[in-house]
């Protein structure tokens, strides 16, 4: 695995490949998941019409450009590294903004080649009163994402590649991340993944611990997340587990803080304080960003934890999945 960091000749520090979506973000209380037969704290994959359906029922909302690993990368750059995202869109106004959006906070888009005839996707996430955020996701033309798409210069140029479990649904996608992996390894850069979702691993399971086992040296995920991974009856089980498969894991565990878990030793990192979580909307997305800055800049394993600590305190203070302030300034 490639030491704290990494080659100096990397052109960014991060590179993220994801789900190229526009965030739509709402607030309803639990009578409206009710209604919609929502599954509160899910990640739900809808149709168009589906899609359509629900960004009418919720009515007023937050949109911005978005997706896991699109608002990883961005942290990266407001922490002041230098990102790049790898992302398919189509040639229509979603498509426009969310370019626009990634390049406006400083992060390089390298997307593929337009998607024809099929929209730019898109997630609607209501956010419950008691900070819960429910996705309902429209993949549309992120989901369309091939090998063929990705920039191999861009990919060679990331200190660490960072992918998103979302994506992993298509044989076409999970063969891009095999490529950008062999990619980076090739130029002796690290490969990180994140599990996304509980639902995503059920889905994907064997196929993402295969992935792990063979090209990942840095996986990402929740305790609920790493519990699915490996069915486990408790969490010590599948902290277990990832131990033997993976060099590296650093799993969440909300207001209990965070474990950076390795062959060799078990690192325990509290939480930070946060006076009132209105949104845990990017949690996980900007823990990874803070981590992954702080790895990138030769920090010890503690102070990268801390950092995604930083980064995740800040971004469930407020609504929405992108930190509001420079979160540079919040390290001095």
């Amino acid at each position: 695995m490639t030491s704290p960091g990494g080659p100096s000749d990397a052109r960014f520090d991060v590179v993220g490949i994801g789900n190229a979506l526009v965030d739509v973000i709402a607030h309803a209380d639990d009578a409206f998941l009710d209604t919609h037969e929502l599954v509160k704290g899910s990640m739900t994959l809808v149709d168009t019409d589906r899609a359509v359906h629900l960004y009418r029922s919720v009515g007023h909302a937050v949109e911005m450009s978005g997706g896991s690993a699109a608002n990883t990368v961005c942290g990266v750059a407001s922490l002041g590294g230098r990102a790049a995202y790898i992302g398919k869109v189509s040639d229509d106004d979603l498509g426009g903004a969310f370019g626009h959006d990634l390049r406006a906070v400083g992060v390089h888009f390298a997307p593929g080649a337009h998607a024809d005839g099929v929209p730019t996707g898109r997630c609607v996430i209501v956010v419950t009163p008691d900070a819960e955020r429910t996705m309902n996701t429209y993949l549309g033309a992120s989901s369309l994402l091939t090998p063929k798409d990705l920039d191999p210069s861009v990919v060679a140029a990331g200190q660490v590649l960072y992918m998103e479990g979302y994506l992993y649904d298509r044989d076409d996608a999970k063969e891009a991340f095999r490529t950008a992996a062999a990619i980076s390894h090739e130029a002796g850069r690290l490969v990180s993944l994140t599990l996304s979702d509980s639902f995503c691993v059920d889905r994907h399971r064997d196929d993402f611990r295969s992935l792990i086992t063979d090209r990942v040296d840095l996986l990402f995920g929740n305790a609920e997340e790493l519990v699915s991974l490996y069915q486990t009856d408790t969490f010590a089980d599948a902290v277990t587990e990832v131990r033997r498969d993976c060099p590296m894991a650093a799993v969440t565990m909300g207001a209990r803080g965070s474990l950076v878990i390795t062959p060799d030793e078990i690192i325990e990192v509290e939480a930070r304080p946060v006076p009132k979580v209105v949104d845990t909307t990017g949690a996980g997305d900007l823990f990874a960003a803070g981590f992954l800055f702080g790895y990138t800049k030769g920090h010890d394993l503690v102070e990268c934890a801390r950092l995604g600590a930083i980064a995740a305190g800040e971004v469930i203070s407020h609504v929405g999945p992108r930190p509001l302030v420079e979160l540079r300034t919040l390290l001095r």
